[in-house]
């Protein structure tokens, strides 16, 4: 099963004035570091709460110094836990981010795409088999026939264009 792992960082950003430009340059800072290797890992500002359950900054600044909180979030695919998904989301990003903190924050499963068909996916396997009983006898191929009904049906129309035009 794939897991939505949310990770806070605690990124330290220097030489700025308002809590706006320490979040842009913490967003841009984080980005650089992750990039090309994690370009999949979605970056977004924090959203905090004081003790009393009101909205605060995601950045603290004192000295024109912050410490800007972001949340990275990534999916980790084909895992059984989610202890095991949270270890791996930390072990890549940390990998990247030297000496910036992070906490797990939250370990969701992904739901895929049709929630419905995952129930039923043996049978859409079945009835997908069954529409093309007409095209798998005339065509022959069991082995594409399978997986790629909708390749087979497009293969066709393109050697008859390059066989056009060769």
């Amino acid at each position: 099963m794939d897991r939505r792992v949310v990770v806070e960082a605690a990124v330290p950003v220097y030489d700025v004035e308002t809590t706006d430009e320490a979040v842009r340059i913490a967003i841009s800072k984080t980005g650089e570091m992750l990039n090309p290797d994690l370009n999949y890992i979605e970056i977004n500002m924090a959203h905090r709460e004081n003790e009393a359950g009101e909205r605060v900054d995601p950045a603290f600044i004192a000295a024109d110094e912050a410490l800007v909180a972001l949340e990275l979030e990534m999916v980790v695919f084909n895992v059984e836990r989610d202890e095991h998904a949270a270890r791996i989301a930390r072990k890549e990003i940390g990998q990247r981010l030297e000496n910036i903190p992070l906490k797990v924050l939250r370990v969701e499963p992904v739901e895929e795409d049709g929630g419905e068909d995952d129930g039923a996916s043996d049978d859409s396997t079945d009835g997908d088999d069954a529409p093309p009983d007409g095209e798998e006898s005339s065509d022959g191929g069991t082995s594409d026939g399978e997986s790629d009904d909708g390749e087979d049906d497009l293969l066709p129309e393109f050697e008859e264009m390059v066989g056009e035009d060769g």
